[in-house]
């Protein structure tokens, strides 16, 4: 096992996948080395960052606080995960493999294998985005949906298809493993893109007319695409520093990388602290605030701003508020809003729902025997806003963020972009 060749090759799936499925293609390591040299280490990224959530972090329950679990059970949890994740690439290659002729595909077991292994890169090396709330879950779905992406990409060098057939045969595999996961393992999947049900991906042809096939730019496929030539575009710039030996260019050409995969194409900078000020207000709902706090915070050239505020009464009653702007991570929110969204979970006190309402992503969260809840906002695909607390009903923390002034929150959207 050679962990420079793991990150080497993670490296060039992720950040340039055109040039290397055709590499990839032309390798003869059977399953059970890439098993042993690749899967096997990257699959025990979720795993072991599962774990430190579950045991040292802890998970973030409403109107709990942080529940942690002990280290017995998260650890039986983690391979479990393991386990299941291993299991269920194979498991995946065989379907990919068993639809290649449907496709204009040459059926190759080995070949499905490889393009199903290295396609999971980005969802595995995610794994790392559990202990980061909130947002780590958007992270966790935009790696997904840039899966989906890779393994469009590699299906016509591994499964030899059509290129122009490339998206039904993936929108079809995905599905079929989809059902055969409710089947067999009860696994509730999500689908990432909308049009998967119509056997094809949004923004793709179901025929073409040449062997140039043409991606609508505004489809999330589309998007995806543009996404993954800024990642190679920087990826280059990154590799031109590191030949060069300037500590301060690797850095910025590093940040370049990341601002690829979650800027959007925009290197943002966040709102200022005393900017997000107004969006506190005084009172809300009748309550006068309590205390409140905002700070912006940076990495490899990637801010986020934070503001958060109490608002409460003599009586105990008492609201959270906060505002985020994701500023250069803002292109998470963006992938997030081309998914089309959408999930609806109920349990026997309450219900968890997510969707979009009038072109803005609303994720709403209730627990009935407690009479307390959340309601959340993605304004401008850059902006968060959300309410927390006791209220009578969904409908009064909906209310009392109305008193917030989401609309010219909105509208600083555009400040501190930059164009690509």
């Amino acid at each position: 096992m050679d962990l420079n060749k793991i990150v080497e090759r993670a490296k060039n799936i992720l950040l340039q996948p055109k040039t290397e499925w055709p590499v990839i293609a032309g390798e003869g390591s059977p399953v059970g080395e890439i098993y042993k040299n690749y899967l096997l280490v990257l699959a025990a990224v979720p795993a072991v960052f599962g774990l430190l959530d579950a045991t040292l972090f802890g998970y973030s329950v409403p109107f709990f606080g942080t529940m942690r679990i002990g280290v017995g059970l998260a650890l039986q949890q983690a391979l479990v995960g393991y386990a299941l994740t291993l299991a269920g690439i194979y498991v995946f290659s065989l379907i990919v493999n068993a639809l290649a002729p449907t496709f204009g595909g040459t059926k190759d077991p080995l070949q499905a294998f490889k393009v199903v292994a290295y396609s999971a890169t980005a969802s595995l090396v995610a794994g790392v985005a559990q202990i980061v709330p909130f947002l780590g879950g958007l992270i966790t779905l935009a790696a997904g949906a840039y899966g989906v992406y890779l393994l469009y990409l590699g299906l016509p060098s591994t499964m030899k298809c059509p290129p122009e057939k490339a998206g039904g045969y993936t929108a079809v595999s995905i599905l079929v493993s989809l059902v055969v996961s409710l089947v067999f393992w009860g696994i509730a999947g999500r689908l990432i893109f909308g049009g998967l049900m119509s056997g094809a991906l949004p923004g793709l042809p179901e025929r073409s007319v040449s062997d140039d096939v043409k991606v609508d730019p505004a489809s999330p496929l589309g998007k995806l695409e543009q996404m993954g030539k800024r990642m190679e575009e920087a990826n280059a710039r990154l590799e031109a520093a590191q030949k060069s030996g300037d500590s301060k260019a690797q850095g910025e050409a590093l940040g370049a990388v990341l601002g690829a995969a979650l800027g959007g194409g925009a290197k943002v900078e966040s709102l200022a602290p005393e900017r997000l000020k107004p969006f506190l207000p005084e009172t809300l709902a009748g309550l006068p605030r309590k205390s409140f706090s905002t700070e912006r915070n940076g990495a490899l050239g990637i801010q986020v701003s934070e503001g958060k505020a109490t608002y409460a009464d003599p009586q105990g009653r008492e609201l959270q508020l906060e505002i985020t702007d994701l500023g250069g991570a803002q292109g998470v929110m963006m992938l997030a809003g081309w998914a089309s969204l959408e999930a609806e979970k109920q349990t026997e006190t309450g219900y968890e729902k997510t969707r979009r309402e009038a072109g803005r992503i609303v994720h709403e969260q209730w627990d009935d025997t407690r009479k307390s809840g959340e309601y959340s906002l993605v304004l401008g695909e850059r902006f968060l806003a959300k309410i927390s607390g006791p209220a009578a009903g969904i409908g009064d923390l909906k209310a009392a963020l109305a008193g917030v002034d989401l609309v010219g929150l909105e509208a600083l959207k555009g400040e501190g972009v930059q164009a690509p």
